[in-house]
């Protein structure tokens, strides 16, 4: 683990975002809460929340992180029938935020796989990048 010590706490954000594509028929699913799991995207966005505060737990050598706040925002496209999600993590410390956002995105994406792979076996997950950190 890197010594973190000798950095001067500050105002750190990360945002990272990502694409999964579905087909109609699970858009439609998810527009309308009628998939059989539930709330695909109220579900996505607690999951992805939970995953980027356990980062840490996940990723060897990362620092463990308190947030000051941490959200997943979802932008549905319906014509290309594509939702990207973006991870915004702002916290004070030694360390930037951006695994965790990194995490965050990832984790909401893999929910929304998980929760209309019944309706979708053709879902493309991609595009997952770090958009900005700040320090």
């Amino acid at each position: 683990m890197v010594d973190v010590s000798a950095k001067e706490i500050t105002a750190r954000t990360a945002v990272a975002k990502g694409i999964i594509t579905v087909n109609a028929q699970a858009m439609t699913a998810i527009l309308e809460g009628t998939s059989k799991k539930g709330d695909v995207l109220g579900v996505a966005r607690i999951a992805g929340i939970t995953a980027a505060k356990r980062t840490a737990e996940l990723i060897p050598l990362c620092h463990p992180l308190i947030f000051d706040t941490c959200k997943i925002d979802f932008n549905i496209d319906e014509k290309k029938t594509q939702i990207e999600a973006v991870c915004t993590v702002k916290l004070s410390g030694r360390t930037g935020a951006e695994m965790e956002a990194l995490t965050g995105v990832s984790v909401a994406l893999l929910t929304v796989y998980d929760m209309c792979k019944a309706i979708d076996k053709g879902m493309v997950i991609g595009e997952i990048k770090l958009i900005s950190k700040s320090k």
